[in-house]
């Protein structure tokens, strides 16, 4: 697991901090600390390499404990952690590997691997999580080869058909994970598994069921780890993810409207969205200096020709600043409806505080009496919410 592909895990994860609890450790604390954890074991071939236990703090990165490997690739490294989190092990200064460790005080963990299966297989025991990361490493290898073999395709496929094959190739660990949690709530691995049922990509393609079993964990950790910022954090995030599906449900739902957008074309005329009512309408908020935008743009063009005769229709809102690079893009992206309009002012547009969002594409669709229908949808999630409306027709 590298760097950066830890990094995801860490933030699907909501950021839970391993030293955010009034008791942060500093780089300069004196304070002598009784040692309540234990790492040891063998990497047998990395003599007299630097190994280095780290926490993650909203500070950044802060040194738990070193050591340095022997000459036959054994090595011992203890210190104090101020309570059960997430926190990082890392092999080496140039081109590190790190594995993440659910530490709970009092563990006393054992590696045995090698440089190159650190990341992948590095063979945990000694503690209750021990056994759960094992398995977990072993499929997270299957999709770590297959990660970067899509990787590979990102700038020769469609996002969407992307999205689709990252998801297919994840089901294997999410499949897991679930299971493991389900099965042991209370289980200190489970910081890194609730990334699989977490609604990391929207709450389109999110199944509603993985919310019981969040809960489930959170109250586990409310009653294994009783005050521990990482339980009460977990309680508040599944609180904030039920509350944000709850609004998902109602955007989705047919009865809230869409707020009213009254903005200029590119000529000056002022345009109305309620002009449109009678037809389902695509809100697609962009801009031509949004890379993913431009590149969902064909999709979008695609959709609007093939539902078009049926009463389907896009209401363009560009978030640009440069009139002219607005109308060049048009142009240039064949965007043949004529419902385009800005107040090319950029992020100071009312419109990303009028309808929710921070980031760009976004979409919003409506149906005919002006009420929101979906919020998020894109490439075959759009589609195939189309296909579903106009099959009634």
């Amino acid at each position: 697991m590298s760097l950066k592909l830890f990094t995801i895990i860490f933030l699907l994860g909501f950021g839970l901090v391993a030293c955010d609890n009034g008791n942060d450790i500093t780089e300069n604390d004196e304070t002598e600390l009784v040692e309540n954890f234990e790492i040891s074991g063998t990497i047998s071939d990395a003599p007299n390499t630097s190994l280095y236990l780290e926490a993650i703090s909203q500070q950044g990165v802060i040194s738990v404990a070193e050591t340095r490997i022997d000459a036959s690739g054994k090595f011992t490294m203890a210190g104090n952690i101020p309570g059960f989190g997430l926190y990082q092990l890392r092999l080496g200064d140039q081109a590190p590997k790190i594995i993440p460790l659910t530490l709970v005080p009092e563990d006393k963990v054992q590696l045995n691997t090698t440089t190159d299966q650190f990341e992948l297989q590095p063979n945990i025991s000694g503690t209750a999580w021990a056994k759960t990361m094992n398995r977990y490493m072993k499929i997270y290898s299957r999709f770590h080869v297959g990660q970067a073999e899509l990787l590979q395709l990102r700038d020769s496929l469609p996002s969407d058909v992307l999205n689709e094959r990252f998801l297919r190739l994840k089901a294997p660990l999410d499949s897991f994970a679930l299971i493991e949690m389900n099965r042991d709530p209370g289980n200190p691995f489970n910081i890194v598994l609730q990334g699989s049922a977490t609604p990391a990509m929207g709450f389109n393609s999110w199944d509603p069921k993985n919310l019981e079993v969040l809960k489930k964990v959170a109250e586990a950790y409310e009653k294994e780890f009783l005050n521990s910022p990482v339980a009460t954090t977990m309680s508040n995030q599944v609180y904030q993810i039920e509350m944000a599906y709850n609004e998902h449900l109602a955007n989705n739902s047919g009865t809230r409207p869409a707020p009213e957008i009254s903005l200029n074309d590119p000529n000056g005329n002022e345009l109305h969205l309620s002009d449109l009512r009678g037809k389902y309408v695509l809100i697609d908020f962009w801009a031509s200096w949004c890379a993913p935008c431009r590149k969902e743009n064909p999709n979008v063009v695609r959709l609007y020709k093939k539902f078009k005769a049926k009463g389907f229709t896009v209401f363009s809102v560009s978030l640009d600043n440069d009139k002219q690079a607005w109308v060049d893009a048009i142009q240039k992206d064949g965007l043949i409806w004529n419902t385009h309009v800005s107040d090319l002012l950029q992020w100071e547009s009312p419109m990303p505080e009028l309808y929710g969002f921070q980031g760009i594409p976004h979409t919003v669709l409506i149906n005919p009496e002006g009420n929101i229908i979906g919020v998020g949808l894109r490439g075959a999630e759009l589609e195939q919410k189309l296909e579903e409306i106009f099959a009634k027709k």
